[in-house]
């Protein structure tokens, strides 16, 4: 993977946020990666490719983050991971 796809997949949460108590949604590692993708711009079949997964279960982790997330489309979901993202910087 090339350094700026990799950076897309950092945590989006650190030690010092769940010290002060600073509440995300709980996610899974793979939720995390998409969040990231999806983030980042990337669609989901980049988002597949990237993670070696088929671009069905990316879809299915969508579903679910869209689920966790409270939200109904993709661009929510970025909106979403545009705000835990500054959170966590």
């Amino acid at each position: 993977m090339e350094a700026t796809v990799r950076d897309a997949y950092r945590p989006l949460r650190t030690p010092a946020d769940t010290a002060a108590g600073t509440r995300s949604p709980e996610l899974t590692p793979t939720q995390i990666k998409v969040l990231r993708g999806v983030h980042s711009g990337l669609l989901n079949k980049q988002i597949a490719y990237d993670l070696g997964i088929a671009e069905a279960t990316v879809k299915a982790h969508m579903t679910a983050l869209m689920r966790k997330l409270n939200v109904r489309n993709r661009t929510q979901v970025a909106i979403v991971a545009q705000t835990l993202v500054l959170r966590s910087a």
